[in-house]
């Protein structure tokens, strides 16, 4: 693909700003991957661009500077080291914005980049803030970044509301075709919060660009994203954190790689139907995470290497490697227990796919096929929905 001239929401921000932010108190929801193209920090051209005005600054799970590794490991309020600001942790003893915490500002800007993954915390981070600014009579304006993972493609399950937690709130499936503004949109609209919210879109995005197309700089928005291919198949592999298997945190790939002590490599091979990999390969490999599942054991597992984005469908992939795991290894594999993020009851495996049922069924090992069938009409009404709420046509 042709790459064109993007234009993120800060940069059209800073280029030209509204008038009605004229003297009024800002607050800035950020962390490291909030940057223009010259790797600009967007606290610092705020600061610079509204003189006086920024007041405070908010940031979401993995700290403000992105550095906390895991789930459930929190980041605490502090002060900015290099602006003298207080920063207020949404990931810390609480996940929604208090009352003390937005007494500080009139307009919460946010500008974050999302993963396009609906157990992504910072889209739950992103509704917080707008059901807070509709009650304290504060304003939200989000600056838009691209979807890394398109926004012309979605996959899965519509999320079941008795399985709503912080890795999902809403009936949207795990991949959900959105940018980080269109999902304030709908959010706000389709789930009647109805806060005072202004967008500023990008300019030359196209709905069909992956991040690679963009010519824009990566920059993690948390540790374990470290790339835009550790982005593709993350609304995949993030199952596995539902699992006892290894997602690869704890090595340089997390994510892109897979495995665990008891798994055999040619077995899986066996096990796995003919259209699971479709637009991928498997590559055995042997791991030793530093940390995290399996810390210091070697695994044995897989690496994904995508060979054709645009016939990979990272959750379907994935819930059948999950099925030939289960067939093959029946005896040693297990539903990781809870805590997960900050849910004490429900298995974390529910929370993440979003419907006890279909994990039901993936474990009972029901066909991929019809199991999906089951999805069917719900993501189609889901996709007719969200379309309502696009800034973005796709090239071609």
């Amino acid at each position: 693909m042709l790459m064109l001239p993007i234009q993120t929401g800060l940069e059209s921000l800073i280029e030209t700003p509204p008038r009605w932010l004229s003297g009024c108190r800002l607050g800035l929801l950020c962390n490291p991957a909030s940057i223009d193209r010259k790797f600009r920090h967007s606290r610092h051209l705020i600061f610079d661009r509204f003189p006086g005005q920024l007041k405070a600054l908010y940031s979401p799970q993995h700290g403000f500077f992105a550095e906390k590794q895991d789930n459930m490991i929190e980041s605490g309020n502090m002060t900015d080291p290099a602006l003298h600001l207080p920063v207020f942790s949404l990931y810390g003893q609480t996940r929604k914005p208090t009352q003390e915490m937005f007494d500080l500002i009139d307009i919460l800007i946010i500008d974050l980049q999302d993963a396009g993954t609906r157990v992504y915390t910072f889209a739950q981070t992103l509704s917080y803030c707008l059901e807070a600014a509709k009650s304290l009579g504060k304003k939200i304006l989000v600056l838009d970044r691209p979807n890394p993972i398109t926004g012309v493609m979605v996959e899965g399950n519509c999320l079941t509301y008795e399985q709503a937690s912080f890795v999902g709130r809403y009936p949207i499936p795990m991949r959900h075709g959105l940018t980080f503004a269109e999902l304030a949109l709908m959010f706000n609209d389709r789930f009647a919060i109805q806060c005072d919210l202004e967008v500023i879109p990008m300019k030359g995005w196209q709905r069909n660009m992956y991040f690679s197309d963009t010519g824009l700089a990566w920059v993690p928005p948390s540790p374990n994203l470290p790339t835009p291919l550790a982005a593709m198949v993350y609304p995949g592999q993030v199952i596995w954190e539902g699992t006892n298997i290894s997602e690869g945190r704890g090595t340089s790939q997390p994510f892109e790689i897979f495995g665990a002590p008891f798994i055999d490599t040619e077995k899986i091979f066996a096990a796995l139907a003919e259209n699971c990999l479709e637009g991928v390969t498997l590559r055995p490999i042997q791991f030793e995470p530093t940390s995290n599942k399996w810390s210091g054991t070697v695994c044995s597992g897989f690496q994904i290497h995508i060979t054709d984005p645009c016939r990979y469908q990272p959750y379907r992939t994935t819930l059948g490697l999950l099925q030939a795991v289960i067939s093959v290894h029946k005896e040693h594999f297990s539903w990781k227990q809870p805590p997960y993020e900050y849910e004490y009851k429900r298995l974390p495996i529910d929370l993440i796919i979003g419907d006890s049922i279909i994990r039901q069924r993936i474990e009972n090992l029901d066909p991929l096929e019809e199991i999906e069938k089951s999805w069917k009409a719900g993501l189609g009404e889901y996709t007719a929905m969200s379309r309502c709420y696009h800034l973005y046509l796709a090239s071609g």
